[in-house]
């Protein structure tokens, strides 16, 4: 019996919020691999706040996916039948396969994965290009030092937890901000951040007086708008700001909100930079070794929220927007 396939494909350009409507849901038969092909039966699928900008036809790093294609998305998933000499049936692999129960690839952007390191999962976050994001946009971006000041948005999501756990390690001050008394528990508490800010109950801008009297030295921004701005008011010179995403802005309905507060870089002598985790490929061995040894030694934790079921996608991926996630957002579609 011909294997099934089972995917969302874009249907709409989502205006605000996407909706279930803005995704088509298939079955069709899953094709054979050609010449140097190889087929990979998807286990997890990575759920990201980029993927919203992916569905914008607009102008970015990468192209935005067509009407008619399958999700872009980042998932990890197994070789089953391979004519690829560079892949054999049984092997696990993670690249970006999109929204599917079933992946053909040319194998170009596959990563393999030594299952038994780790749980698969965690390829998908800390160990993966969630970890890669942090790993590079922090120490090459950021360049934080010893006793430096680091404060990190979304701190409790994805990329943030990982940000702010290697700001620690490189024993830097961390106060993290979050949007629940739940989260900001998690990372203090489970994470070692040194404190946090619920930005939905308190004044940001006054928290972050108190908790950086010096002046802040490093920000990971992972969400833009108001945040951004309340923390351009209280930059220490020479301060680095990491822009890695802007959550808070990616389901506007209105023009994007810019910083009013910018002019805070020219007084404090500081940059604010953004950063693509791609730019960085060549190097994404090196640092799965170093936060690999790390996780050995305690040091750095990986959390993973996984949802099962691929027809959830449309639901589970708002999750990212309404703030319900706290760690890795996953979709588990089929066992390993």
């Amino acid at each position: 019996m011909a294997l099934m396939n089972h995917s969302f494909e874009l249907a709409a350009r989502p205006v605000g919020l996407p909706k279930r409507t803005d995704w088509n849901f298939k079955e069709t038969p899953v094709r054979e691999p050609g010449a140097d092909e190889l087929l990979v039966k998807i286990i997890y699928i990575s759920l990201d706040p980029a993927m919203r900008g992916w569905m914008n036809e607009s102008r970015s790093y990468v192209p935005p996916v067509g009407i008619g294609e399958v999700m872009r998305a980042l998932a990890l998933g197994r070789v089953i039948e391979s004519r690829n000499p560079k892949f054999a049936a049984g092997e696990f692999v993670y690249g970006a396969l999109g929204v599917q129960e079933y992946a053909v690839s040319n194998g170009s952007g596959l990563t393999k994965v030594v299952p038994g390191a780790a749980p698969l999962s965690v390829y998908l976050g800390a160990l993966g290009m969630t970890g890669m994001t942090a790993y590079f946009g922090l120490l090459e971006v950021g360049r934080p030092q010893p006793g430096e000041t680091v404060v990190v948005s979304g701190a409790a999501g994805a990329v943030g937890s990982v940000a702010g756990q290697i700001a620690k390690i490189k024993e830097c001050h961390v106060v993290g901000i979050a949007g629940s008394a739940e989260k900001c528990d998690y990372v203090v508490k489970e994470l070692g951040f040194d404190a946090a800010i619920n930005y939905k109950t308190e004044d940001v801008r006054k928290s972050l007086q108190n908790l950086c009297p010096k002046g802040i030295i490093v920000y990971f921004d992972n969400v833009g708008g108001d945040i951004l701005d309340a923390v351009l008011t209280q930059l220490a010179r020479g301060a680095r700001i990491v822009i890695c995403g802007a959550i808070s802005q990616y389901n506007n309905t209105t023009r994007m909100k810019g910083p009013s507060n910018y002019m805070s870089l020219l007084v404090n002598r500081a940059s604010m930079t953004g950063m693509l985790v791609f730019d960085y490929a060549a190097r994404f061995p090196e640092a799965a070794r170093e936060m690999a040894k790390w996780m050995a030694e305690g040091k750095l934790k990986s959390r993973e929220q996984i949802v099962e079921g691929l027809q959830t996608f449309p639901d589970t991926f708002l999750k990212l927007f309404a703030g319900e996630n706290t760690g890795k957002l996953i979709l588990k579609v089929a066992e390993p």
